[in-house]
């Protein structure tokens, strides 16, 4: 079935036709650009955890979706596949970047269908050198396959209103929307654009595509309500403050001077685009596709519970490329030239940045290298946070010290923790040095950023800190040597290491 009824005039057929080769080249270049540099960059945390989930038993992984994360048990089981034909970075990746190729490509085909095939081009291309494209295109979580569906229910719903030879569209549009919904509940908010262009400027379908988006929701409505059951694992985010909106343009650019850039090509597009005869019905769907997404989860987090998190916003990039594809198609082919060249300048130092090793803010491979150049024979190391042990063991193995609070080699199955001994003072016995690792940097007080005790029970257990690394950016981590004092042994009746379980604030709850 299509949806049909009022429309109006179609765009010409040379937008509509043309070679049809160019959009997947876009998508296929957007891909290498993710790929490129992908292994030499640590995981972050987030990357871990889904790791951690994916490596589990089917029954393991629905175990977890039980206590956390719930709403991304469709990317951890996909992953859960993934992981069955290896784990190095690149491969663990790979995902990721063939999303952000196959956004690019339906960017391109969407920009050729809304202007023209030079539109649609140079929309993707502007998609591919944004850095923090190639961010999430070597990430390994959901938010470019979160970016790609986006950009398909925008197609489907082109698709459907504007091509009523194309069959079924309305379930197609359907479709797509409840794969949008299982990438990223919070990216259905782009569905607030599809509504307010359909009922400004293209009424007499409303109430056709209506039903199809209303089944189209139903997934993204179940992980929404799994994701709210489970919103203590977000309670770490902010209530945030108006100040939020001005870094928009950094989150959708990458970078503050690539932001920039895009931001005003954006501007320029809607106003460029109806010389070009670009029905206002899109360009309003494009220019709210960008504002109001960050403005209902602003308003969410106030009305509900705090959820706003610019990653989670990830799904806007598309159209800010799209709206500068078709103004950077309305102006002279100079102009353009000039325009991508500066965006290429001003988001080049954020491609190298995110493909250093710290390139995803933490950095296990330095802790790794750390450890083995200064430890001895009979070290013991321990974790203020069970979970950073999962990066350590992915890049260190073996090679590390004795982990003499692990009780059990594999992951609680109801987090993303292991189980250890309580005892700190007692397995400590016997060993005159061990490592300790920590995410951030100690406080003044000398305790780890977690909360935990434990830095307090060494000292009572006569240890005293030798040396410390802080490793990674933002966040990252602390490397510390600690010591026994000579002449005193352990007490484990010292032992009063925190009772509390830790949990891991994981940034993409």
């Amino acid at each position: 079935m299509t949806i049909t009824g009022a429309r109006a005039p179609r765009a010409p057929a040379a937008r509509r036709t043309g070679p049809f080769w160019p959009s997947p080249a876009v998508g296929l270049a957007a891909t290498i650009v993710a790929v490129a540099g992908s292994s030499r960059v640590s995981q972050s945390s987030d990357e871990l955890a889904t790791l951690s989930a994916a490596r589990r038993s089917a029954a393991g992984l629905w175990e977890l979706a039980q206590h956390v994360d719930g709403h991304f048990l469709p990317y951890y089981a996909f992953m859960h596949l993934w992981v069955g034909f290896g784990q190095a970075e690149w491969w663990l990746r790979l995902p990721s970047a063939v999303a952000t190729g196959a956004a690019a490509a339906l960017i391109a085909g969407l920009g050729r269908r809304l202007h023209s095939p030079p539109a649609g081009v140079t929309a993707g291309i502007v998609y591919a050198l944004l850095p923090s494209v190639s961010h999430h295109g070597q990430n390994v979580r959901p938010y470019a396959f979160t970016a790609a569906a986006a950009v398909l229910a925008t197609w489907a719903l082109y698709r459907a209103i504007e091509e009523p030879e194309w069959r079924g569209g309305r379930w197609r549009y359907a479709a797509s929307l409840a794969l949008l919904g299982c990438t990223q509940v919070f990216a259905l908010l782009v569905l607030a654009a599809h509504l307010l262009a359909v009922t400004l400027h293209r009424r007499g379908v409303l109430g056709r595509i209506l039903p199809g988006m209303a089944l189209g929701c139903v997934p993204g409505a179940v992980w929404a309500v799994v994701g709210f059951n489970e919103r203590s694992a977000i309670s770490w985010i902010e209530m945030p403050e108006p100040a939020v909106f001005l870094a928009l343009p950094e989150m959708a650019g990458g970078t503050a001077p690539a932001g920039g850039i895009l931001l005003t090509l954006a501007l320029a597009g809607p106003l460029l685009a109806r010389r070009h005869h670009v029905h206002r019905l899109w360009t309003t769907l494009l220019a709210g596709w960008t504002v109001l997404p960050p403005v209902l989860l602003f308003g969410v987090s106030h009305l509900i519970s705090p959820v706003y998190v610019d990653r989670y916003l990830f799904a806007t990039v598309p159209a800010y490329a799209l709206l500068a594809g078709l103004a950077l198609a309305s102006v002279s082919s100079p102009l353009a030239a000039l325009a991508l060249t500066a965006a290429l300048a001003a988001g080049l130092p954020g491609h190298l940045d995110v493909r250093r090793e710290d390139g995803h803010y933490e950095n296990f491979p330095r802790a790794v290298r750390i450890i083995s150049d200064n430890a001895r024979p009979g070290d013991a190391i321990m974790y203020n946070g069970s979970w950073l042990r999962t990066g350590m063991l992915y890049y260190g193995g073996r090679s590390l010290p004795d982990d003499v609070l692990l009780t059990d080699a594999e992951p609680r199955p109801d987090s993303f923790n292991y189980h250890e001994r309580a005892d700190i003072a007692a397995v400590l016995d016997g060993h005159g040095r061990v490592w300790v690792l920590w995410r951030g940097k100690a406080g003044r007080s000398g305790r780890a950023g977690s909360g935990s005790d434990r830095l307090g029970t060494l000292v009572r257990a006569g240890f005293t800190k030798d040396r410390s690394w802080y490793v990674g950016r933002s966040h990252g981590m602390t490397v510390a040597l600690y010591t026994r004092q000579a002449g005193l042994a352990s007490n484990p009746a010292a032992d009063l290491a925190s009772r509390t379980p830790y949990r891991r604030r994981d940034a993409d709850r």
